[in-house]
C-alpha cells in the first residue's frame, strides 16, 4: 500500500466480498443437503457432481471471505485473488441457477453482488489505492 487513503468504495467492496462469500457458503451448504432429492441429483448428473459443485461453491466463498480483509489493508494480491474468485463465483452461480432452478433467486443475488464488487474493486479511486 502506498499510504493513500482508502476510498469508501474499497471498504464497501470488502463488505460486499464478505456477503458474496457468505452467500456462496450458504448456497453450497444448502446444496449439500439436496443429495437426498432425486430430482436435484439427476439435474447435476449424479450425487458426486452435486457434492463436488457444492464443495467448490463453499470453498470459493471461504477464500473470498479470508482475503477480504487484505482489501482493507490495500493488498494488491488480495485484490487479484478476490477478482479471480468473484469471476469464479459468477460462473458457479450461473451453473447452479441453471442446474438447480429452485435456488436461482439466491444465485442471481450472489451474481449481482459479485458484479458490483468487481466494478468497485477496479474503479479509478480503487486503482490509486492499490497502486504499488
Amino acid at each position: 500500500m502506498t499510504g493513500a487513503r482508502r476510498p469508501g468504495g474499497v471498504t464497501l467492496v470488502a463488505v460486499l466480498a464478505w456477503i458474496s462469500g457468505l452467500l456462496d457458503i450458504v448456497g453450497g451448504t444448502i446444496l449439500l443437503f439436496q443429495t437426498s432429492a432425486a430430482a436435484t441429483v439427476e439435474q447435476f448428473g449424479g450425487a458426486s457432481q452435486l457434492i463436488a459443485s457444492a464443495i467448490v461453491t463453499i470453498l470459493i466463498g471461504a477464500v473470498v471471505i479470508a482475503v477480504a480483509g487484505g482489501l482493507l489493508r490495500g493488498s494488491a494480491g488480495a485484490r487479484v485473488v478476490v477478482t479471480i474468485f468473484q469471476v469464479l463465483s459468477i460462473a458457479s452461480s450461473i451453473f447452479l441457477a441453471i442446474a438447480y432452478p429452485a435456488g436461482a433467486i439466491g444465485e442471481y443475488f450472489s451474481m449481482l453482488i459479485s458484479v458490483i464488487v468487481l466494478a468497485l474493486l477496479w474503479s479509478g479511486r480503487a486503482n490509486a489505492f492499490f497502486r504499488e
